[in-house]
């Protein structure tokens, strides 16, 4: 059972007593809906207030808009809430995981590019002020899973590194970022994503080390952490078979395993017991299907809190889903000791963070105003200065950098990105793509450089009519996807994008996304990982094209896709 007096929470009488008459006012209906985290759907005034009164929610998470929305939302939200709530962003790698319009600082990846803790500290500094100026208080971040494996589609860039003593290291920076600015913040996901290259989003993951080697690298990281006082961690729908058998106390056939959501073995048994982890579990989106495939939805919801979990992630139907979760508390999954340590740990992170005094003071809320803090110049000035220390050359084998427009002066552009985002359920493909490109002209233009959109061309035409026009070529990569398709390959959508004139005409490839694409580039001479598209970033790429400024970044090893050719 939880000890509020204890890490994370360090209560006082006076806050426990907060806890403890709050559960007990609390009718079945309130206490089952602390257990979910809503994401809300419906912003009318009227839409919130009927899923306030009805289904009660502990908490919410929300997609991005704009910040005046998102302020007007939450505070509805609270004022037609009982129980002040904890409002989730994802400012993993900034402000732009928190709010439409946000400051993009530094992705896991691209910290670790750095070298530099402080960017961590940054990244989640800028991320916090701006989340909470609409009213968030808990940060889905930062990810301590482990990139041991690149091809996985996941936390490519959102991991900081594969090294558990340096993720360690760049977490604690991040968290001190992110409680500096009164936020809650929560590790993920547990036990560890990295070690493959499967997808939750559509089957169980499973984390295969041993047990010494989990304990060595994963479970070092979410033991240092959890010592220093993490409030909240988030289960994945991940297996870690090796733990999950050594804890069950008996034989388990495959079958029986089960993704760390829904067993008791990892969640109550490795993760509380073993590693002492006394604050509070949330579990990973359950309308992933690595939650879904482990058994009916009826049985997964209260199973998931009965396995140790506190707060269940999302709603798939919110009457069907409260149902469910109700029935499992009335016939006893959920047993009433086990529903009152989650009420506590999910009360007690509430009051670690003082919404109760908050609430009673008629201060939940910040004053609108500080919404003017989002995207503000200082926070793009922070991004620029990180942007410097993470963007790496790779490799410049045939020496092609700096540019300068006295001896290459005709430059040709070609821009690849993806096939869109889903968001709420639905592909989305907008215009970002075609911004950024816009952009990159513009100041390649502005630096004394001819360009030409090489992706406007229909044919190739012939290689010596090419070389006499065109003295170099940058090859942009920028392909955003979801799920397994949010992958390191690199896709070209017309033959004229492809590299023909690769071996010729000096070229650069230069990714503003994903870190691996070297598999699909051992043609390459030139490559630059950039980790991220914003503004900041690409005025300081073409600073350092121009040699105008260093490359400062650092490679991971598994940069280079364990291959001999990539390295040519």
């Amino acid at each position: 059972m939880v000890n509020l007096r204890e890490k994370p929470y360090y209560l006082s009488d006076e806050d426990i007593a907060w806890v403890e008459n709050t559960i007990a006012n609390m009718t079945d209906e309130e206490k089952v809906g602390q257990l979910f985290v809503n994401m809300v759907t419906d912003f009318t005034p009227e839409g919130i207030k009927k899923v306030a009164d009805t289904y009660h929610p502990g908490a919410l998470r929300y997609h991005n808009k704009s910040a005046e929305e998102l302020w007007e939302m939450v505070n509805t939200f609270q004022q037609c809430s009982k129980v002040p709530l904890l409002v989730a962003s994802n400012c993993e790698a900034g402000g732009n995981g928190g709010v439409g319009g946000g400051t993009g600082v530094s992705c896991g990846a691209a910290t670790a590019a750095s070298c530099d803790a402080d960017v961590a500290y940054k990244a989640a500094k800028v991320g916090g002020t701006e989340a909470m100026a609409i009213g968030s208080n808990w940060n889905f971040a930062p990810i301590v899973d482990l990139l041991e494996n690149w091809r996985n589609t996941i936390v490519q860039t959102r991991a900081f590194c594969a090294d558990a003593d340096r993720t360690v290291e760049y977490a604690k920076a991040f968290i001190k970022g992110t409680e500096e600015c009164g936020m809650a913040t929560t590790i993920k996901h547990f036990p560890g994503d990295g070690t493959e290259e499967n997808d939750q989003h559509l089957m169980m993951g499973i984390n295969d080390l041993s047990c010494d080697e989990w304990m060595d690298r994963f479970g070092k990281v979410y033991k240092e952490l959890i010592d220093a006082g993490v409030k909240t961690i988030m289960a994945g729908h991940i297996a870690q078979p090796a733990w999950q058998r050594k804890l069950a106390g008996k034989e388990l056939s495959d079958h029986e395993i089960l993704p760390a959501t829904l067993c008791p073995e990892l969640i109550n048994g490795l993760l509380k017991d073993k590693l002492g982890f006394n604050g509070m579990v949330v579990t990973d989106a359950s309308h992933m299907i690595g939650m879904f495939g482990a058994m009916p939805r009826s049985q997964q919801v209260p199973q998931a809190i009965a396995a140790g979990c506190d707060m269940y992630l999302f709603f798939n139907d919110m009457e069907e889903d409260f149902g469910y979760m109700m029935a499992g508390y009335k016939n006893g999954i959920i047993t009433e000791e086990r529903m009152q340590d989650a009420l506590r740990r999910i009360l007690g992170v509430k009051a670690s963070i003082g919404l109760h005094k908050k609430a009673a003071e008629g201060k939940l809320m910040p004053a609108k105003e500080n919404i003017a803090v989002v995207g503000c110049a200082e926070h793009k000035a922070i991004a620029a200065e990180c942007a410097d220390k993470f963007i790496t050359l790779v490799k410049d084998t045939q020496k092609m950098l700096p540019l300068n427009p006295a001896e290459k002066k005709r430059i040709r552009i070609h821009f690849l990105e993806g096939d869109g985002r889903v968001i709420a359920g639905k592909l989305v493909k907008d215009d970002s793509g075609a911004k950024t490109k816009q952009l990159i002209i513009d100041k390649l233009t502005a630096k004394g450089f001819e360009v030409v959109d090489g992706d406007a061309q229909t044919a190739k035409g012939k290689m010596e009519d090419f070389m006499a026009s065109t003295d170099a070529v940058l090859v942009f990569l920028d392909q955003v996807g979801f799920a397994q398709y949010n992958t390191m390959r690199v896709k070209w959508s017309m033959p004229i994008q492809q590299p023909w004139y690769v071996s010729q005409v000096p070229t650069c490839f230069i990714s503003l996304y994903l870190p691996n694409y070297l598999i699909d580039l051992t043609m390459s001479r030139t490559y630059i990982n950039c980790y991220q598209d914003n503004e900041e970033v690409i005025d300081q790429l073409i600073a350092k094209l121009c040699g105008e400024s260093e490359f400062k970044g650092t490679p991971e090893e598994n940069v280079w896709c364990g291959r001999w050719d990539t390295k040519l």
